[in-house]
């Protein structure tokens, strides 16, 4: 193998390890033994595992936060539009590097708060309120809540893809009828906000 070559097969093991046990579970001898090499390799390239599984971690950051921006910065997108593309987006990836999803969703941000799972899912959320921010306006609702919402938005499809991701074989749910029932419950749900919510069960003021 070339160099380069030698790299990439590294990265493609520890990828796959790295999904299956997490950081703290693989250790640099499963990754060399599965790689066919020793474990200087390993330290040439990458100066040990927490710099090998920082590079796996950057690139599953890139790839999920380039396909959803892609998707959320069509433009002229209605609402509805982009909440149907951000859902696609996120199942798309998902179910293309399962390996990649388990290492973000878990502990990515066991080498560096930059790549943890929050912080893309925060930095979409972000796009994502300054739509829901003109549409509370143009509705009569607090603008100043849109941010509240876009997290809660983004929260609802990455748990929800997490779960379709882990139990999808059992429940034999296809990407399009996950994402059509996302859709449903985030769509219908926001077309009927109470501008002024409250909460039925609330406590008084003396309760514990």
């Amino acid at each position: 193998m070339t160099r380069n070559e030698r790299r990439e097969q590294l990265i493609d093991v520890a990828r796959a390890l790295f999904a299956e046990r997490g950081l703290e579970g693989t250790s640099v001898e499963e990754i060399a033994a599965h790689a066919g090499v020793s474990k200087p390799v390993i330290y040439e390239h990458f100066g040990g595992k927490e710099g090998l599984y920082a590079v796996v971690v950057d690139r599953e950051v890139r790839a999920l936060h380039d396909s959803i921006r892609a998707a959320i910065t069509t433009p002229d997108t209605n609402p509805r539009a982009l909440i149907e593309l951000g859902t696609m987006a996120l199942l798309d990836y998902i179910d293309d590097n399962p390996n990649g999803f388990r290492i973000l969703s878990r502990d990515s941000s066991a080498t560096s708060a930059d790549g943890s799972f929050a912080t893309i899912l925060s930095d979409v959320a972000s796009r994502v309120e300054d739509l829901l921010g003109d549409e509370f306006t143009k509705r009569g609702f607090d603008p100043n809540t849109a941010p509240l919402y876009s997290q809660m938005l983004v929260g609802l499809v990455a748990l929800a893809g997490q779960w379709w991701m882990d139990s999808r074989e059992e429940h034999d749910m296809t990407k399009p009828v996950v994402a059509a029932h996302l859709v449903n419950l985030a769509w219908y749900g926001m077309r009927n906000l109470n501008p002024k919510p409250r909460l039925h069960t609330q406590r008084t003021s003396g309760s514990a």
